[in-house]
């Protein structure tokens, strides 16, 4: 019975494990889009890490990459910055294996 507890123990510490590394993962992606479309809004310097940390934040509104998407959207189409939905995603989806692989070598 012990050995069962063990295992199940096991099962539990790893999958809070995984759950912290996708967490850590989203929220550096977050913060590299946040660059990246700061970048593309003509930002550098403070105001492109303040307008990164308004990107990570805007990922607590909802569950999933759309409150994040929408809000990059809407400041791109503000500041008439012509890159199409694919564009924006392509980005997001790029920049998270960047944020993996930041995360994996530290």
């Amino acid at each position: 019975m012990s050995s069962m507890r063990d295992r199940q123990e096991g099962f539990e510490k790893k999958f809070a494990m995984d759950e912290e590394t996708k967490f850590r993962a989203m929220a550096r992606r977050n913060k590299l889009l946040g660059l990246w479309a700061a970048e593309q809004l003509g930002k550098s310097g403070a105001d492109a890490d303040a307008y990164a940390k308004e990107v990570v934040h805007a990922d607590f509104e909802e569950a999933g990459d759309n409150d994040v998407f929408r809000k990059v959207r809407a400041d791109f189409d503000a500041a008439g910055i012509s890159l199409s939905d694919a564009q924006i995603r392509t980005a997001m989806e790029t920049l998270l294996v960047t944020a993996v692989e930041q995360i994996r070598s530290t």
